[in-house]
């Protein structure tokens, strides 16, 4: 008597499909909280309960304990921002412009960021960069008249940037990369006034330095009139001699009674005609 053939029961993997399923997701997930990635150009505070532990993470993959530490990014490249603001003069005119920063983020002080005024990146800029910005546009504008502001506002715009960085590097957080400053903007009632008196700076200027030229050749001349004497005067005239002339001078100051040269001969104290013979 032959026994049936049962048919393999595949019931116990099929069962088995949905359990590979659940321990690849929990996997999966327990793996997304402990690896981050970190991208290029920015840098990671770890936080561990809510405190800061360790340096910032560099970019790359880096680890952290889950449900325990949390990451904050911070971007430490180059950012620009531009900043409209209004001022008075030291006249107490009111200007409007625009001014553009260039900063960045030192990498090594996120971590003393995130503790002490930003706990994001884009905190950065309106807690620590805007306002010394602003108190310094309105130190270095306050010192100046606006004719002076218009005239001379590419010298003003570095001296704004020297006062940012100034202002900003008593903290330490960013470094100040450049600073532009455009669109000047003032009362229409003053614009042909300061155009008045940059053509009349530049007429004075003009005079001034004509004034100059002449005493530079002035003195020049009283100098060279000092120093002209008999022997310099019969020098010069050496130097000048073209070889041809039938009459030259004698030595000063010889004491004796100047020769006289007459077609290439000479003879102290007398002329010879053209045929060498005295005369």
């Amino acid at each position: 008597m032959q026994t049936p053939i049962r048919p393999i029961n595949n019931d116990n993997g099929n069962a088995l499909l949905p359990l590979l399923g659940f321990v690849v997701a929990v996997a999966l997930i327990l793996l997304s909280q402990v690896l981050f990635i970190v991208p290029a150009g920015n840098v990671a505070v770890v936080t561990t309960l809510g405190k800061v532990t360790g340096e910032p993470r560099t970019a790359g993959p880096n680890l952290k304990v889950p449900l325990v530490q949390n990451i904050s990014m911070f971007d430490i490249k180059t950012q620009v921002r531009p900043e409209e603001f209004s001022s008075l003069t030291k006249d107490l005119q009111v200007i409007e412009a625009t001014a553009t920063i260039k900063y960045a983020i030192r990498s090594n002080q996120a971590g003393r960021i995130f503790r002490s005024i930003a706990t994001a990146n884009q905190q950065v800029y309106g807690r620590i960069v805007q306002p010394s910005l602003l108190k310094a546009l309105k130190s270095v504008f306050s010192q100046y008249e606006l004719v002076t502001i218009a005239s001379e506002w590419n010298s003003i715009s570095e001296i704004v940037q020297e006062k940012v960085s100034e202002e900003l590097g008593k903290f330490g957080y960013v470094d100040v990369q450049g600073l532009d400053l455009t669109g000047l903007r003032i009362a229409e009632e003053y614009r042909a006034a300061i155009e008045q008196k940059q053509i009349a700076d530049q007429r004075l200027l003009k005079a001034r330095t004509e004034v100059r030229i002449a005493e530079q050749e002035a003195k020049r001349y009283q100098t060279l009139n000092q120093s002209l004497n008999d022997q310099v005067l019969y020098k010069l005239f050496l130097d000048k001699w073209d070889g041809t002339t039938t009459v030259v001078p004698g030595l000063p100051g010889s004491g004796q009674a100047p020769p006289v040269i007459v077609q290439g001969k000479q003879r102290s104290g007398g002329l010879l005609g053209r045929s060498g013979e005295p005369v």
